[in-house]
C-alpha cells in the first residue's frame, strides 16, 4: 500500500492595492497555517507571479511560494528558467515552479499573442520543460526542437533546491495530464475547460477525477508514488444546511450562464459545502480514495477554509 502523504494547503491570491496590503496578506496566510502562497499568471489578474512571489518570500519566511501557473507561451523557457532559479535562490529554496500550456483565450485576445491549438501548446510546453530542467541541472543548455532552439546557454544562477525546485503541471485533459505524469513532481487535477471556456457537467464529478488520476498513473509508471496530487477548490461554503447553500450557489452560477446544478455542486470534489467537520471528513476520504493531499483555496475562500486547514495541515 502506498504511503499516505500528509495534508498541506495552498492559498491562491492575485494581488493587493499596496505593498503594505500585500505583505499583510502574505503574513495572514502564513498565520492561518497555509504552507504555500500561489499566484496565477493571467493578464487580467493584478500581479504577475515573479515579482509578487519575491515580495512574499521576504515578508513571510515560513511560506513556500509558487506560480499557479506560469503560461509557457508568455515567456521563452530560458528566461523563465533563469527567473525561477533566481526566485529559488533568493527565497532560500522555497519555490514551487508551476507551468502550463495556457487555457484562457482572453489572455491572447487582450494582447494579440497567438493562441495555438491545444496540441501545439502542449508540444511547446514539453520542449520548454526539457530546457528548464537542463538549466536547473546542467552547466549549460543546448537544445534543438520543433519550437525552441537554445545553444550553449550558460545556466546561472543555480536554484537552492536539488535537483531543482518541484515542477508543478496541472490540467484536465488526457494529453496534458500524460505529460504531467511523465515530467511533474506535483500534478494538479482540474476539470477540462473547452475551447469556448465552457465545462461539461461530467467533468465536475468525482468519477472524472478518477479517470484523470488513472491517466497520470499510467504515464508516470514506477514514479507515480513520488508524485504529489493537487486539487484547486472552486468554492468553499461553510454552512449547516448543505442543500440550501448548494441551491443558492447554483442559482447564482446559473444566472451567470452556467448550467451547473445543486446536485453537481454537492457531488463535485472541487466544491466543499457543509460544516467544518463535514469538510474535514470529505477531504480525508478524498485522500484515502484518490491520494490527493495538496489542496488549494482561492482568494475569496482562504479565510473561510482556515478552520479546515487548522484541523488537517501536516496530518
Amino acid at each position: 500500500m502506498a504511503e499516505v502523504r500528509a495534508f498541506r494547503f495552498g492559498a491562491g491570491v492575485t494581488g493587493a492595492g499596496s505593498r503594505a496590503e500585500w505583505v499583510a496578506l502574505a503574513r495572514r496566510i502564513e498565520e492561518l497555517g497555509y504552507a504555500v502562497l500561489l499566484v496565477p499568471d493571467h493578464f487580467d489578474e493584478l500581479f504577475p507571479p515573479s515579482v509578487a512571489l519575491m515580495a512574499v518570500a521576504d515578508a513571510a519566511p515560513r511560506l513556500r511560494i509558487g506560480s499557479y501557473v506560469y503560461d509557457n507561451d508568455f515567456r521563452h523557457p530560458a528566461l523563465l528558467a533563469k527567473e525561477a532559479a533566481t526566485l529559488d535562490l533568493l527565497s532560500d529554496g522555497r519555490l514551487e515552479l508551476g507551468i502550463g500550456a495556457g487555457w484562457n483565450l482572453a489572455d491572447s485576445d487582450q494582447t494579440g499573442l497567438p493562441f495555438e491549438s491545444a496540441g501545439i501548446r502542449i508540444e511547446r510546453l514539453a520542449e520548454a520543460i526539457t530546457i528548464i530542467r537542463q538549466f536547473f541541472t546542467q552547466e549549460s543548455v543546448t537544445f534543438a526542437g520543433k519550437y525552441y532552439r537554445v545553444t550553449g546557454l550558460r545556466s546561472m544562477p543555480k536554484p537552492v533546491q536539488r535537483l531543482h525546485p518541484p515542477i508543478f503541471i496541472g490540467g484536465g485533459g488526457k494529453r496534458l495530464l500524460t505529460l504531467a505524469g511523465q515530467e511533474a513532481d506535483i500534478v494538479g487535477l482540474h476539470f477540462k475547460v473547452n475551447a469556448d471556456n465552457t465545462v461539461d457537467a461530467e467533468e465536475r464529478l468525482e468519477s472524472a477525477l478518477a479517470w484523470k488520476i488513472a491517466w497520470v498513473r499510467e504515464a508516470a509508471g514506477e514514479r507515480f508514488a513520488a508524485i504529489e496530487l493537487n486539487l484547486l477548490l472552486s468554492g468553499v461554503i461553510v454552512t449547516d444546511d448543505r442543500q440550501q447553500a448548494a441551491e443558492e450557489r447554483a442559482h447564482e452560477l446559473q444566472a451567470g450562464g452556467s448550467a451547473v446544478t445543486a446536485d453537481v455542486l454537492l457531488q463535485s470534489p472541487y466544491w466543499l459545502i457543509g460544516s467544518v467537520d463535514e469538510m474535514v471528513e470529505r477531504l480525508v476520504r478524498l485522500r484515502a480514495t484518490h491520494g490527493i493531499s495538496y489542496i488549494v483555496a482561492r482568494e475569496d475562500a482562504f479565510e473561510a477554509f482556515a478552520p479546515v486547514v487548522a484541523h488537517l495541515a501536516g496530518k
